[in-house]
C-alpha cells in the first residue's frame, strides 16, 4: 500500500522507527544524523542497514540524501563546508561538476545512500529569499544543462542515481516554496526555465516538480497539474515525484486532493518528509484512492527499486570513509584559495 510512498522519519537507530509504515523509499535529514564526526557516519549506515534490512528484503529500498554541497549539504557536520554548485561550475566548469558528482556519490554508496536528490537543475537570478540562491549554476540555460550533466555522470558513475529539480523551474521566483506557493507568470521565462530539464530527462531519470503556479496551472501547483507533469509541453520525460507534500507551496490543499491530484498527474512517488503525522496523513489519503490510481504508481515506483543499488550491509568502513572525508577536505579548500 505505502510502496509508492517516500518518507521523512524521527530517530538516529532502526530501532527507533515505527515498524508498520512500510514506504518504498526513505529520506534521512540532519535530525536522522548523530554530528559527532568519529560515531556519527557509522552510526547513519547502521541506520540505513536496519532500514534496508526491514523493507527492503524483496527490492531494494529508495534511499536518498539531499546531498548537493553549499548551502545543502547534509553532511557538513562530518565534512564541513563545501562550495555552491555555482561556485564549482564558475571555477572549474564541466570537468568539476562531474568530480563533486562522483565524490559525492562515493560518499553516499559508503554509508549506504542508493539516490541523491541533486543536481539543482533551476536558473540562478540573484533573487534573494527564494531557497535557490547559489544551488543553480548559472543564468544561463544551456549552462545549466552542462553542469548538471556533468555532475549526473560523475554521480550515477558510482551507481548512486541523481534527481533534477525543481522542475519546471524556480527561476525567477520572488518566494520559497518551503513557507509559500511562488508564482511565475512571464512565458519566456518558464520556457527558460524548461530548457535544462528538456535537455537532460529522459524515461528513467527521476525528476522532482516543484510547487509553483504558472498561468498554466489553473491556479494549482505544477506539482498537482498533469500539464506540468506528464503531459508537460516541453517533452521532459522521467520517473517524476513532488517536492516534499508538507512544505509551505501546497498546504492550501488537503491531504486527500494532495494525493489525488499527484497521482492523476502522473507522479510515481510522494514525498513526505517533515511528521510522522504527515507520513500518516498521507498514508491514509492514498489508501482511500481507487485502485487503478494508486496501482499505477506502485507499479512504476517499484520497477525503478529494481534497478537500485543495493548497498553492502555490516560495519562502515572507517579506512574507506576517513579517506573519503579527507579527499573532499582537500576539494574544498581549492575553492576557497
Amino acid at each position: 500500500m505505502n510502496q509508492a510512498l517516500w518518507i521523512g522519519f524521527d530517530g538516529l537507530d532502526a530501532e527507533a522507527v515505527p515498524l508498520d509504515l512500510a514506504p518504498g523509499g526513505i529520506i534521512p535529514f540532519g535530525r536522522n544524523l548523530d554530528p559527532d564526526p568519529e560515531r556519527g557516519p557509522a552510526r547513519l549506515k547502521a541506520l540505513l542497514d536496519g532500514l534496508q534490512s526491514r523493507w527492503g528484503a524483496n527490492l531494494p529500498l529508495a534511499v536518498a540524501l539531499d546531498q548537493e554541497g553549499g548551502a545543502v549539504s547534509r553532511l557538513k557536520p562530518w565534512v564541513g563546508g563545501t562550495p555552491s554548485f555555482r561556485a564549482v561550475w564558475e571555477r572549474g566548469g564541466g570537468g568539476a561538476c562531474e568530480a563533486w558528482g562522483r565524490l559525492w556519490g562515493t560518499g553516499l554508496g559508503l554509508l549506504g545512500f542508493n539516490v541523491d536528490f541533486a543536481p539543482v537543475a533551476d536558473l540562478w537570478t540573484g533573487i534573494e529569499g527564494t531557497g535557490i540562491g547559489n544551488r543553480a549554476a548559472s543564468s544561463d540555460p544551456a549552462s545549466v544543462a552542462s553542469a548538471a550533466g556533468a555532475f549526473l555522470h560523475g554521480l550515477e558513475s558510482t551507481g548512486v542515481r541523481g534527481c533534477l529539480k525543481h522542475f519546471p523551474g524556480l527561476g525567477g521566483t520572488k518566494v520559497d516554496s518551503h513557507q509559500a506557493l511562488p508564482e511565475l507568470d512571464d512565458e519566456v521565462a518558464i520556457r527558460r526555465n524548461a530548457v535544462p530539464f528538456s535537455a537532460l530527462s529522459n524515461e528513467d531519470r527521476l525528476v522532482m516538480v516543484a510547487h509553483l503556479k504558472t498561468p498554466a496551472t489553473s491556479s494549482l501547483p505544477a506539482s498537482m497539474h498533469r500539464g506540468s507533469v506528464a503531459e508537460n509541453p516541453w517533452g521532459v520525460r522521467g520517473r517524476f515525484l513532488p517536492d516534499d507534500l508538507e512544505m509551505g507551496g501546497c498546504t492550501d490543499w488537503s491531504w486527500e486532493d494532495r494525493v489525488r491530484l499527484c497521482l492523476e498527474a502522473g507522479h510515481e512517488w510522494l514525498l513526505v518528509c517533515q511528521s510522522e503525522q504527515g507520513v500518516r496523513a498521507c498514508a491514509d489519503a492514498l489508501a482511500r484512492q481507487p485502485e487503478t490510481l494508486r496501482q499505477r504508481a506502485v507499479a512504476r515506483s517499484r520497477s525503478m527499486r529494481k534497478n537500485l543499488l543495493r548497498p553492502q550491509p555490516g560495519p562502515l568502513d572507517q579506512v574507506a570513509w576517513k579517506a573519503w572525508v579527507e579527499r573532499v577536505r582537500i576539494a574544498s579548500d581549492g575553492f576557497d584559495g
